[in-house]
Parts: structure tokens; sequence; C-alpha cells
């Protein structure tokens, strides 16, 4: 039985006919609703100016993310509430004080990313209510993160993520928007009917997936959107019948044990690296604020991400560097496989027709473990890597007990360096074996060239963060990260 769409907007429940055709968020805003506040930049999730809040009930409470429209497939709103930069203005016509922070600091110039920034400024005013002290730059930089203006207006848009604290706060109705979801909420099956006879299934249970993996193994599986919302809006690829995991129940669960932390396969970016940098707050906390941006973090998923498994996402280096292990489970039971052999080539995975990636269980730190991750790309912020690199040592004295080796960008999988773990395993950890290890690498990747970088400046690039891990760990007289930046630009360290 197909069923409509529901979710709560502009104060109302909304309700979309499931025969419609498969939409994004941003589509039927703007075509269907004629709500043209919202822009189209880029419609891959990279400019922000689509920028809308999302909100649905998580333990009884209201969670709001900001998330980017373009890639946003329609059904997956049905019993959550959307917010747009039209829902901002105060019934009397006030404008917010993140509006009016952007008037007074002279925030807009051709305002066409203008939405999108009060959007984003919006959610950094929702996280900061009653608190007295203005957002630091780093936090403002942070929920900047996903939006780009062309006019290269950041100047006065930062000043109006602190001038929107200055002025008459205006509080957010979430009781009411609570009751609004409350009525939604559903624990069974949903489906809705999509064109040319496919549809869009979203399960509510782990049982029902796997059963729904089982009848319909052609289905998309989707999760965060963030790649397969690409697949809709720039490859135009039909989808097919779609089984959506956003609403299985305990998918999303992370639990920790003395050894290991299990991220559930729909735990937000966002909330994954939040649990993860708990536990490696020196090695990963950069790594979190580069990865992406904040919207293409609450919408995208670590398991969708290894599922994936492309050759230039940021996080399988440090998770295979780390030794983690991917969860599957099919109709059989379930099975776990350490994440570097769960690719098999590129967009070519060890995964049974009946299986998803239920989760991804991550070592904790092992005494005398010491471990680096590094991203190079053109931008610091919402960057693709040329080269995403991950280390991962023990030493017993000045030799080398345990070395991992991966990186990302260099070949056409997430890949071990093998060569270079062999010529190092067993040695002291000084240059001489640097540099055997180093040479060992040209073994291990043949890179390709491409826009982002030539294949010799990645394979340089990759020998050179090796050469960077050690200065950081060399057992003689290590550097800190600052030293190493300095003797990078010629510098005596």
């Amino acid at each position: 039985m197909s069923e409509s769409i529901r979710f709560h907007f502009r104060g109302a429940m909304r309700e979309v006919d499931a025969a419609a055709p498969l939409r994004t968020v941003l589509q039927y805003l703007r075509e269907d609703l004629h709500c043209t506040g919202t822009k189209e930049g880029c419609a891959e999730g990279d400019c922000g100016a689509c920028t809308v809040m999302v909100g649905r009930l998580h333990d009884g409470a209201l969670r709001l993310e900001p998330v980017n429209a373009c890639i946003r497939l329609l059904p997956t709103l049905d019993g959550k509430a959307l917010f747009t930069v039209e829902d901002l203005q105060q019934a009397d016509g006030t404008l917010h004080p993140v509006q009016q922070a952007m008037v007074d600091c002279h925030g807009s110039q051709c305002g066409f990313c203008t939405p999108g920034f009060v959007m984003s400024l919006w959610n950094l005013y929702l996280q900061r209510e009653g608190q007295p002290a203005p957002p630091s730059r780093r936090q403002v930089d942070d929920a900047l993160s996903g939006n780009l203006c062309r006019c290269t207006g950041y100047r006065p848009i930062i000043a109006a993520a602190t001038r929107m604290g200055e002025l008459p706060p205006v509080a957010f109705d979430r009781a009411t928007v609570i009751a609004a979801l409350e009525p939604l909420h559903s624990d069974t099956l949903r489906t809705h009917a999509l064109a040319d006879g496919y549809t869009f299934f979203a399960p509510r249970t782990l049982s029902q997936a796997i059963q729904l993996r089982t009848t319909h193994p052609a289905a998309t599986l989707l999760a965060g959107s963030t790649d397969v919302g690409l697949w809709f809006t720039k490859q135009l690829r039909v989808l097919g019948d779609i089984v959506y995991l956003g609403e299985v129940a305990g998918l999303d669960a992370i639990d920790s044990s003395d050894t290991h932390l299990q991220i559930g396969a729909t735990a937000s970016l966002e909330a994954a690296y939040q649990a993860i940098c708990q536990y490696y707050p020196d090695e990963l906390t950069e790594l979190w604020q580069r990865f992406a941006s904040l919207p293409v973090r609450n919408a995208g998923t670590l398991g969708g991400n290894v599922a994936n498994g492309s050759p230039i996402g940021d996080s399988m280096p440090w998770l295979i560097a780390l030794g983690a292990d991917v969860v599957l489970q099919g109709s059989t039971g379930t099975r776990t496989l350490a994440l570097e052999d769960f690719y098999l080539g590129y967009q070519k995975k060890d995964m049974r027709p009946d299986e998803l990636v239920a989760a991804v269980r991550i070592p904790l730190r092992q005494m005398g473990q010491q471990w680096r991750t590094y991203k190079l790309a053109k931008r610091f912020d919402q960057d693709i890597s040329a080269v995403c690199a991950a280390f991962s040592i023990r030493l017993e004295g000045d030799l080398i007990t345990d070395i991992r080796i991966a990186y990302g960008g260099m070949a056409a999988t997430p890949k071990r360096a093998s060569h270079a773990e062999g010529s190092l395993l067993g040695q002291p950890w000084n240059d001489a074996s640097l540099t055997r290890a180093m040479a060992a690498l040209t073994s291990d990747y043949t890179p390709l060239g491409d826009m982002r970088a030539s294949a010799a400046y990645r394979m340089k690039a990759a020998q050179n963060l090796l050469r960077r891990f050690w200065f950081e760990t060399r057992t003689d007289a290590p550097l800190a990260p600052a030293q190493v930046n300095a003797f990078a630009h010629g510098d005596t360290p």
C-alpha cells in the first residue's frame, strides 16, 4: 500500500501525493510550492545556497539540522519538519535577529547566497540560545563551512554572527513542532510510490531492511543521500526502487566497550566524528573540521561513506590505519570483515546481495600506539582530498613492532601500503628506514592524475606525508606539527 509523504511545514501538516515523481526537496520547494527563497547554486551540496533546516524527533526531543535541499530526496522528509528562510521573519513583519544582523553588517552583496548563510547562522543562533558570550571565530567558521559566497563577502557575514546575539532574542517554539510531529511517528514500514512503477521503502526495523534487501537486491540503498543525491541531480540516473535506511531504529546507535567504539551505519558523520574525537582528539579533530561541511556531515553517514568506498573518501584511510572492521548484516546473520578486505576493486566490495553495512567497529587506543592522519586539498574547508594519509606505529625502543599505512586518492580503493609496511616492520625508526619506505611506496601505488593533482604530485605528497609522520614520532627528537610546518617552509627545525 502506497502512502503520502507527510511533514510539518509553515505551521501545518503538508501531504505530498505518493505517486509524484522522485524529486529533491529543493525542486519541490521552488517548482511545486514556488517558495523561491531557497536558491539552487551547484545542485551537488557544495555551495550552500539551498540550505534548509530539517527537524526530527529523537528520544522525544526535537533535533534540528541544516542540510542541503538540492541533494535531499523529498520522501526522506516523511515524519519530519522543514524550515526555510521564509520561516524566520516574525508574524508582525519584524526580521529575525539573524536577518537583521545581516542587514546591519551589510552581509548581503548580490544576495544569491544570502538565504543559505542565514539558515546556517540560524542554526548557530539556536545552538547558542541562553549563552551570553558571542560565538568564537572557530565556531562561526565551522557553522558557515558549507556556504560559499562568490562575491567574497565573508567578513561582514562573520561580523553578523556576532551581531545577531546583541539584538533582542527571539525564541523558537519547539513544543509546537514536537506536538505536530508526534502523530506522524510510525513504527511500521512506510512505502511511497514513485514514477514508472518504482517504490520508495522506509523500513523501521533492521529485519524489515534485511527482508527488503533480500527481495529487492537491485534496489538503491539510501542513507544520507550526499552521494546518491548526485547520481540523481548530476548523472540523471534512474534510481529505481529505493530502500531508505534513515528510519531504521537503532541503526544510528553509537556504543563503546573497553576495546572498541561501534558506530551504527546510519549515525551521521557529525555524530560519528564527535564520538570518535572523544578518544582521538589530537589526531582527528582537524580532519573532522575539514571533512566536507556541516550540512553534509549532518546528512551523510559514516556507514554510507564506508559502503560507498570512494577512493577519495577521507574516513577510510584512518579507519584502516586503526584496524577498523565493518559489520555486515544479511538474511543468514552477521559477519565482520577487516575494512581493508572489504574493498575488492573500484566500486567493488565483498558484500552479498542480501547484506548491508550495519556498523563500523573502531579499536580504541592501544598501549604505545602513535598515529596521525593528514589531508591535502586546495582549500581548508569543504574540499575533496588530493591525498589523504593515515599512519599508525608502535615501537619497542627504536624498533618498529607494528606499522599500518593507508592512503586515499592513490589507488582505485582506499588501500594499505604493504611494501612500505614490510620494509619498516622490525627495523629501527630512523631516516634510513624511512627513506626505504618512501621508495617502496612506488611499488604500492600507481596514482592517476586529474584536476586535483598530477600523478607525480600525489606520489611525492604521499612520500612527504610519511616523512612528516616520522618527524612527529621519531624517538630521538620528535617535532611538533608547527615545527614540521616550519621545516617544510625552509626554516631550521
